[in-house]
């Protein structure tokens, strides 16, 4: 490398110079830090090594024509999940057939009494009944579940990420926890589990 961009340097100082100089070694270095991470958060919410390569691929070419666009509000890393979440739900959303893939139909709806799941109840799910549960619920709740328990994000971040309020967030967080609950029980009673 060389002195305008080095490994031990900061994402943001590495975004500074980049945009300053479009210095490429300063992007190859970013590259380089989040591929591997943002592939990774590709396959799991894509669930297809090809898309996810693909879609690697496409979300580094946004962040590069964006970068400039980078306000330093949040970290680097907080930015780049964000286009990575964003962009995968976005290729969920063109997958559907039918319907909001956060259920939002449900938000529109009256309110209705949603049974409280504890944190300790979603701890108790073992993890091959863990996995079953989360393959027959919606993909947005799961990708919900997920970031909160999962990835251990914690509302505010979840909320900034989805641009929504926190009390939207934990309604959703509310409604995904009973609906695995739910899962869970149906198929503890099919003995499927």
């Amino acid at each position: 490398m060389n002195r305008i961009c080095n490994e031990k340097m900061e994402d943001e100082s590495l975004v500074k110079n980049f945009v300053a100089r479009q210095a490429n070694p300063c992007f190859e270095l970013l590259y380089k830090r989040y591929s591997r991470k943002v592939f990774a958060k590709c396959i799991s919410m894509l669930k297809d090594e090809v898309k996810a390569g693909d879609a690697t691929q496409d979300i580094f070419m946004k962040i590069f024509t964006n970068l400039s666009k980078f306000n330093y509000k949040s970290k680097f890393s907080t930015w780049v999940y964000s286009i990575t979440y964003n962009y995968c739900i976005d290729a969920l959303r063109k997958q559907q057939r039918r319907g909001a893939i956060f259920s939002d139909e449900l938000e529109n709806a009256p309110d209705e009494a949603v049974p409280e799941v504890s944190d300790a109840e979603m701890a108790e799910i073992k993890i091959d009944i863990l996995k079953k549960v989360l393959a027959e619920i919606p993909p947005g709740d799961r990708l919900l579940l997920e970031m909160k328990y999962k990835e251990g994000q914690q509302i505010k971040e979840i909320a900034a990420l989805l641009n929504k309020s926190d009390s939207a967030i934990k309604m959703k967080l509310k409604r995904a926890k009973a609906k695995a609950q739910k899962i869970k029980s149906r198929l503890e009673q099919s003995n499927k589990i």
